[in-house]
């Protein structure tokens, strides 16, 4: 895999990491089968909830890497939105600490916690707060373990509902990647007005395929290029997944690779001054027309600054194979999906990236913080008592 040999994954304790990256494809056509064989009874619980209320909250939760599945989500289904649902996302480092600033006693919430393993300290807050301030409270867990704390708990609540991913997407490295996109792909289910065909998860685990098995080589070069800081740029929900890309390189770097995000449009307002002669941009590129401009804009300036930028996009342009130092188309034909599918298509790269990057540092990928400063399950957290 990636151009690793079995002997070098082992050796560097990255046969995790790599395996669960790899396996996506194959994670999301278990989970489409999954969710469609369940689709009428899951259905059922939210529209229930939807006809009951003439305003409802919908409030997707999480803390680090789940809380950014959350981020990357909302933007698409606000764009479908029901005329009485309103998607937001709020992670649960927000809410244990200023419960009364998100949670509303008389608006009709559904929690939707995010979580591997459902053991968080704030994931379990979080819902425990929402069921003593909000008056009519819902909640869907959406987990990769089914023994969490957070699975346990809404089993037993009528008003709750619990969407187990498969259980490869139960990541045992580090850093989450497979219970990421999981995650995101069983919400969106969930959720979205559209849904998604047979033949569409057919074209993106296709396309995801291509990507893994050709994504190493264009790796390799830019990792000849050193460098000490990459920024992740990205506009719209693709601005939301360039933090989680930001993330998996922070995480998988041991923090050796400063990692920063932000939007196309956004980083010309201070935070382009990270840049120096030993960084690099990543930047997702919107298919959509009109955001696709902003983004485009953005990389001629760079072109111009001199830095070198690695583009991800979905159709071929010659202006951007010209202005950038390495272009990755991550599709292997055109197709007629959003940005949100091609974000799945992006994160593998990155996280792919990250990988990569950890080993040529001499980092274990599957543990990169063996010092315990940095758990795999967050440590260290008192939850206090609230009064309302």
């Amino acid at each position: 895999m990636f151009n690793l040999t079995d002997e070098r994954l082992e050796q560097m304790k990255a046969v995790h990491t790599a395996t669960e990256i790899h396996h996506q494809p194959e994670v999301w056509q278990e989970l489409f089968d999954q969710f469609t064989e369940n689709k009428a009874s899951y259905q059922q619980f939210i529209e229930k909830i939807y006809a009951k209320h003439d305003y409802v909250r919908v409030i997707f939760t999480g803390a680090g890497t789940s809380a950014f599945v959350g981020d990357t989500l909302a933007p698409e289904l606000r764009r479908q939105n029901n005329s009485n649902v309103q998607f937001e996302s709020i992670p649960t480092t927000d809410i244990v600490s200023n419960p009364t600033n998100y949670f509303s006693e008389n608006k009709p919430t559904i929690l939707v916690s995010f979580a591997r393993s459902g053991n968080s300290p704030e994931s379990v807050a979080a819902v425990s707060l929402g069921e003593q301030i909000i008056k009519d409270f819902y909640q869907v867990v959406i987990t990769c373990n089914n023994e969490g704390k957070l699975a346990k708990n809404a089993k037993k609540d009528e008003n709750s509902l619990v969407l187990l991913t498969p259980a490869k997407a139960h990541d045992k490295g580090f850093a989450m990647t497979s219970s990421f996109s999981s995650m995101l792909l069983t919400a969106y289910y969930l959720f979205s007005n559209q849904g998604i065909s047979k033949n569409e998860i057919e074209s993106l685990t296709a396309n995801a395929k291509h990507c893994l098995d050709n994504c190493a080589t264009i790796i390799d070069q830019i990792l000849d290029i050193d460098f000490e800081r990459i920024v992740y740029l990205g506009s719209g929900l693709l601005g939301q997944l360039a933090h989680e890309a930001a993330l998996k390189l922070l995480e998988l770097s041991a923090g050796k690779v400063v990692a920063l995000h932000e939007s196309s449009l956004g980083f010309r307002h201070g935070p382009k001054s990270i840049l120096n002669d030993k960084s690099i941009v990543m930047l997702f590129i919107s298919q959509d027309p009109y955001t696709r401009k902003y983004d485009l804009d953005i990389l001629r300036e760079l072109h111009a600054d001199g830095v070198k930028v690695v583009t991800l996009t979905t159709t071929n342009d010659k202006e951007v194979e010209e202005l950038a130092e390495w272009t990755v188309n991550v599709i292997d034909h055109e197709d007629k999906l959003s940005d949100f599918y091609h974000s799945l298509l992006y994160i593998i790269f990155a996280q792919a990236f990250a990988l990569k990057k950890s080993i040529q540092l001499g980092i274990t990928p599957d543990n990169p913080s063996p010092d315990g400063k940095v758990n795999r399950v967050v440590q260290g957290v008192t939850i206090y008592p609230f009064e309302k």
